[in-house]
C-alpha cells in the first residue's frame, strides 16, 4: 500500500467500543436510591471516603441496570472537578441510557453546596440535550447519603 505524507490525510482513526464480561441479566439493578448507594458504597474505597473527595458516575441502561461505575475525578479533602464532556463522552461511549451522578463529602456533611446544586443543575440539563436522562445526584459519607431526586432536587 502506498502511504500518503500529505498532512491532510495525517488524522487520527477514532474507534467506539464497549465490552464487558458480565450478562445483561446479571448486572445490578436500581430502583431506588437505597440500590444506589449500596452499588457505590461496595465500589467505594473506604481509606478515602473520609479523607478525599471523589466524583463517581453510575452508567445504566434502559432496564436501569448497572452498565458499569466511571471515575470521574479524584481531588482534595474538600472538593473535586469532574469534566462534564469526560462524563458523557464515556456515558454515550457505553451506550447509557441514563446516569448517576455521585459524589463523597469527607466532612461528614451531607447537606449539598451551592456548587453541588448548580453542577448538578448543569448536567441535567446537558444530558438532557444528549438524551441521557441525570437520574439522580448522590452525596456519600461513612455514615449514610443524601439522594437529589429523593429531595425533588432533581
Amino acid at each position: 500500500m502506498v502511504q500518503n505524507h500529505n498532512p491532510l490525510f495525517a488524522v487520527a482513526e477514532v474507534q467506539l467500543s464497549y465490552n464487558t464480561q458480565i450478562r445483561p441479566s446479571d448486572r445490578p439493578k436500581v430502583a431506588q436510591s437505597r440500590d444506589i448507594y449500596e452499588i457505590l458504597k461496595a465500589h467505594w474505597e473506604n481509606s478515602l471516603i473520609d479523607l478525599q473527595e471523589v466524583f463517581k458516575v453510575l452508567l445504566l441502561n434502559r432496564a436501569n441496570r448497572v452498565l458499569g461505575i466511571y471515575n470521574a475525578s479524584s481531588g482534595g479533602m474538600s472538593g473535586t472537578i469532574a469534566d462534564p464532556k469526560l462524563i458523557f463522552a464515556v456515558a454515550l461511549k457505553a451506550g447509557a441510557s441514563s446516569i448517576v451522578l455521585a459524589h463523597n463529602h469527607p466532612s461528614g456533611n451531607l447537606k449539598p453546596s451551592k456548587a453541588d446544586i448548580q453542577y448538578t443543575n448543569r448536567l441535567v440539563s446537558a444530558g438532557a440535550l444528549l438524551d441521557i436522562a441525570v437520574l439522580d445526584h448522590l452525596i456519600l459519607t461513612s455514615e449514610g447519603y443524601f439522594s437529589f431526586a429523593d429531595e425533588g432536587m432533581i
